[in-house]
Order: structure tokens, then sequence, then C-alpha cells
């Protein structure tokens, strides 16, 4: 007992004392091991010589800034902001950051749910900034009176009746979206979805539910086929490796535990489109839906679900003429499209966006027509400026002579910000293989290199192609964690930048923007397909599928956790099933 006395005195220094460097520390017990972590905040400092404020003084000088979501995007910019001037206020409906890409893992008992979740009020404790934390959901924004109301989480909180206003002087919006079900009939009350932590636990009762049934003595054989019948609506990431999952967790553990049912097992990929993972390369998808075919995983692409019933689901077959046709099942996951959440529709009405799709912003994460609101995440996407729409303006702040024409000199001095301003710019000339902008000077008539002047209909005729590489950004973790980062960058340097504007030449006014506009990085993307084969798609048109490629989505999924303790209870889980295999119990 003196050792485990021992251990808990250390334990709770590593926990009440979080400036101790990270420390591993190993006690040997009577022939057992004990293992003790400590993470510590490095930024964490004791200033003992700084002037004590009231509090009243410290909230009077912090702006408040209210973050509206825990998922990529909210928790990417709690991580990163680092300016103290601010007091956050997060308001979520889960106290938790979820490691998304990792949930089908988690249905099948590969992972286990806690190790790809990290406490918010865990990650909030270790900033320097002020953060406070409320376990709620948003009924409504109030941008004219920048007010929030909100009301406690119905499970855990008095029931749902506590409801409260907060004030703010920044909002963020990063409440993610909802499952977009297209107002199908019965998807809501007959399938799964797979976007929390709970959706993925409830699949993982539901699979081993179906075994079981399948399984009892009373029950014929066509039951037990519809049963033992796991049906997947949408080709999308998602639901390939769900798919995926769910084909190596049957035929590695369950066909031993079930071995009476193993034969009566079918899985089918139901897909609108004419093929799956149409976001990726064609080679992937062409791999992808040939290993399918080996694994005896059903792929039906042209295949629209139109209703489902408690144990059939109703497609429209589009090669086949709009043919109606009925598929038996016993589980079944809808995994396609993404839908507004019922506040933000509201707020789009409020700023005149009511027949969006999402929230749009501008290149800065701004809600249009709300200066104090920034929308990031899957709730919002970026309305990027068109260049022929500010045309005449860019040739206006480009003739500094006001002589009615561009010399080349002149054309050079705005390009880094045209560029910069307009993304889509870099992506023509990309697309044409061309150097810079003074290259487009070549595809304009009677202009000679370097002599010319440029009139307006030049200027028009050299940029009147770019606007055609204009795309929007994909709705994925990936892209809202860098919009998380920017954003919090910006907050850590808005009062330097008020001063010393860093951003491209305003062209419809004066100066310079704040800030440079958010620019997405492509890092690449993975798409696992089972048997420990994965297809990486990454920057310069590299592909790479096969088990090297596994490996290399082990490496940057461990990598991307938030916390050093992800990192350890995910490996753990991997290297558990390697040796006993996965979960197969109910719990």
């Amino acid at each position: 007992m003196r050792g485990f006395a021992f251990f808990h005195r250390v334990s709770r220094a590593f926990h009440d004392y979080p400036s101790i460097p990270k420390v591993l520390v190993v006690v040997a017990v009577s022939g057992c091991g004990l293992l003790a972590y400590a993470e510590a905040n490095p930024e964490r400092k004791l200033v003992s010589s700084a002037p004590v404020l009231t509090s009243a003084e410290v909230d009077n000088k912090k702006k408040k800034v209210v973050v509206l979501g825990t998922g990529w995007a909210g928790t990417s910019f709690l991580r990163n902001l680092k300016n103290p001037d601010y007091e956050v206020h997060v308001i979520s409906p889960r106290n938790y950051f979820a490691f998304t890409p990792l949930l089908p893992s988690v249905t099948c008992g590969t992972v286990e749910a806690r190790s790809i979740v990290e406490p918010i009020r865990n990650i909030a404790r270790k900033k320097t900034v002020d953060v406070q934390f409320s376990e709620a959901a948003c009924l409504k924004i109030d941008a004219v009176n920048q007010k929030i109301y909100c009301r406690s989480n119905v499970e855990n909180n008095l029931n749902g009746q506590e409801e409260f206003v907060v004030d703010y002087d920044y909002l963020i919006v990063a409440v993610g979206a909802n499952v977009n079900t297209f107002n199908t009939p019965g998807v809501v009350e007959n399938c799964h979805f797979l976007k929390e932590v709970e959706d993925a636990q409830k699949i993982r009762r539901t699979v081993i539910d179906c075994f079981e049934r399948a399984s009892l003595p009373a029950v014929s054989d066509e039951e037990k086929k519809r049963i033992l019948h796991f049906a997947i609506v949408g080709g999308g990431p998602t639901g390939v490796e769900f798919a995926a999952a769910l084909h190596d967790f049957v035929n590695e553990d369950l066909v031993k535990l079930y071995p009476r049912v193993k034969d009566l097992v079918k899985i089918t990929l139901l897909e609108a489109g004419d093929h799956i993972l149409n976001m990726f390369d064609k080679r992937i998808t062409a791999f992808a839906e040939e290993k399918f075919q080996r694994d005896g995983i059903n792929v039906k692409t042209g295949s629209m679900v139109v209703k489902v019933t408690e144990k059939e689901i109703f497609t429209k077959e589009l090669k086949n003429g709009g043919e109606v046709s009925t598929i038996p099942y016993g589980m079944a996951l809808w995994s396609t499209g993404v839908g507004t959440r019922p506040f933000i529709k509201d707020f789009m009405s409020q700023v005149g966006q009511a027949n969006r799709r999402v929230l749009a912003t501008d290149e800065w994460l701004r809600v249009e027509g709300c200066d104090k609101v920034y929308a990031i995440g899957d709730c919002a996407t970026i309305n990027q400026r068109k260049v022929m729409e500010d045309i005449a303006a860019i040739f206006r702040k480009a003739d500094k002579d006001n002589s009615g024409t561009l010399t080349v000199e002149e054309y050079k001095a705005v390009i880094n910000d045209i560029c910069e301003r307009y993304p889509q710019v870099q992506v023509y000339l990309k697309s044409k293989q061309m150097k810079n902008m003074v290259d487009l000077l070549k595809e304009t008539p009677d202009v000679s290199k370097g002599s010319a002047e440029l009139n307006i209909e030049d200027f028009k005729t050299a940029l009147s192609n770019v606007d055609s590489q204009m795309k929007n950004l994909p709705a994925t973790g990936q892209v809202a964690a860098q919009q998380g980062v920017y954003l919090a960058k910006c907050f850590n340097r808005m009062e330097d930048c008020e001063k010393n504007p860093e951003g491209p030449l305003r062209f419809r006014g004066e100066g310079r923007h704040r800030f440079r506009p958010f620019r997405y990085k492509h890092l690449g993307q993975f798409a696992p397909l089972g048997g420990e084969q994965t297809a990486a798609q990454l920057p310069g048109d590299w592909v790479s599928i096969g088990h090297s490629s596994q490996w290399l989505w082990y490496s940057v999924y461990t990598s991307k956790q938030v916390s050093w303790r992800n990192r350890a209870l995910v490996v753990t889980d991997w290297v558990r099933r390697f040796i006993w295999g996965r979960d197969s119990s109910r719990i």
C-alpha cells in the first residue's frame, strides 16, 4: 500500500503543479509497473513583478469572444489563441473535442471512444487566456444587440429548463453542420448517422445486436439474411471507410464468434453518382471499386435512395430509366450531404442570406453584413469575390498618373496585391502553366512586352478568364482546422495590424486590409479501404495506394491527436487490436 500511496502523492503533484516539465515516471511496485505522465504548459509563467489588477479592471480591458462549437474549427481557434487581452466563452452541447476521422474505427471496436475525445476544460486550463465553458446549445443569435440566447444541455443539466443570455464583442460561429437527409422519407426514423461519438457507439451496439438476433434459433434463414444485410448510403469518405471497417470487423473477428451465420452477411454501398470517392483521384476511385468487388462488398452506383422503411430501402436506379427497387436490410447508415442547423437558418434570415445553404463569409471569415461575427468550419463558406466585379476599381487604383492607361510598370506594381486578394488568379496561372501575371499580357492583342500601355479593355481581356477557376472549399476537418488557426492568429495580432496593416490594397477604398486573406493549403487526404490498405492523395498529384499508405495513415492520425494522452490511447488500441482482435461486446 505504501507504493500506491506514493504514486497517489506523485500523481497529485503532477496535476496541482502544471508548470513542472514533461516527465515520464515508472514506479515498480511488487513486480508491477505503474506509469505516470504529466504534460506541462510551457507558456505558463509566474510574473511576480506585474501589477495586480482587480477583476473589474481586468474585465474592462478585455474584449469578450464567444465561440460556438467544440469541433475542428472551434477547438483549433481556442488552442491557438494566445492574446490575453481577450476573455473567451465557449458554448457547446458537448464538453469535448472528438477526432472525427477515427469515428468509423470506433463503430467496429478498432479504437475506443475515449481514445479520440479530449475534454474542452482540459484544453482550456492549459491556456494563458481566460476561458469559460458552458455546456449548452445556442437557440438564437442576435447580431444587432450582440447577444447569444442559449439553453443548457437537455440530458445533463436541469432537464433543459435553464436558459441564459450571453453578450459578446466578437462571435465565432463554429457549430458544424447537420446530416442532410434531402427530406427523404424515413431516413431520420430508421437510419444511423455518423457525425458524433454517440453515433459510433450506437452503430457498434446495433452491429452486435444484428448478429445476436440472427443467431437465435427461432429466426428463419430469410430473416437472418435481412438482419445481416448492412446498407450504407453515400459513397464518400465516411461511407467507404465504414464499409471497409465493417468488412474487416466481420471477416477478422465476428466470423470466429458467429460461425453459423457468417455466410449470410452482406454489405451494400449505395451511391447516387457514377463512382464512389468522387472527390479523389480517378486512380483511387478505380482501385477502391475493384477492391470492394474482390472483398465481396456490393457497390451500387447510380442508385438514389427515395424512401426508407423499418425493413426496406427504396432506390431509384438512375441507370435503368428510374426504375424503383427495394432492398431489405438489418441496419442502414446514412452518410451523404451536410445540412444547416435551425438557429443558423434563422441567423441567415436576419443577415439577408435566407436563400443560401450555409453562411457566406468574406475572405477574412467575417459573416457578410456582420463586422463582429465570424463563421468557420462546415457551417460557412467563403464567398470569394470575382476579379471582373472589381476590374474597374483595380484599374483606377493601378493607374497612378490618371492617364487612362497602364504602363507595364504600373501593371506589375499591383500584381502581388491582385494575386493575394483573388486566389483564383494563381490557380488560373498554374492551369495555364504561366509563371506570373506578366505572362497574361502575351494573350492580349496589340500589346508588346515592356513598352506598351494597357487601356481598360486590354486589362479586362488579360483577366477575363481567371474567375473560371473559382471553387468552394470542401467541408472537411482539414479546412475547418486551418480556418480556426488562421482566425486565432488574426485575433492574436488584431491591435498590431490595426496600426500596421499587412493585407493587400483596398481596391475599392483607401489603404490596405488589416490581414492577409485566408488561404487553404491542401495537405492531402486518406481513404482507408480495409485489409490494412489505404489510398492517399497527397500534394503534387502524388497518389499512393497499399500497405505503405496504411502506415502513413497511422503516423499522421497519431500525430494529429490534440494531446499526448490521446496519442497514447489510440496507439494502445491499435496494438491491442493486432494482438487480441477487436472488442465484440455490446457494452
